[in-house]
């Protein structure tokens, strides 16, 4: 039984993240736009524009201050969560962005792609820091270890 249904989306969802507080929920959407909802009230409080394809992974940092986007444009997004505002657009994956995750530290994060790599970035420079290869097909989802330093 479901405890509330969020509506407003556009087109399919594809990913979902609560924030570290446990209070917002972040949904990418096939409808190119990322909702943040309250999660108390089931209310979208911010809705964030800026991707030109499909919404395809969200992440929340530690800190719960930014959200991570990665996108069929084959770009991740880092939003101001309290503005909305884009504040960083990472360039560098040859294809669609499947999955985005920030490390413990929220210094860095990690993007799996259908290029078939995983690349590190570095979020204050938006650099890509480190790039892994060697995978025989798309990576489809990434994450960190919760003893990871940065």
């Amino acid at each position: 039984m479901a405890i509330m249904t969020l509506q407003g989306h556009a087109d399919l969802v594809f990913s979902v993240a609560y924030s570290p507080d446990g209070k917002r929920l972040a949904s990418g959407s096939f409808d190119k736009r990322i909702k943040i909802w309250d999660v108390d009230s089931g209310m979208a409080i911010l809705t964030l524009q800026g991707h030109a394809d499909s919404v395809s992974s969200v992440a929340f940092s530690p800190d719960g201050k930014c959200l991570a986007s990665g996108s069929s444009d084959k770009r991740i997004k880092i939003w101001d969560v309290d503005s909305g505002m884009a504040i960083l657009t990472l360039q560098g994956h040859a294809d669609l962005v499947f999955s985005v995750a920030f490390s413990p530290g929220g210094k860095r994060l990690a993007s799996g792609s259908k290029d078939n790599t995983v690349k590190i970035w570095d979020v204050d420079s938006g650099m890509a820091i480190l790039t892994l290869q060697g995978h025989a097909d798309l990576v489809f989802s990434v994450a960190y270890s919760r003893m990871a330093n940065a």
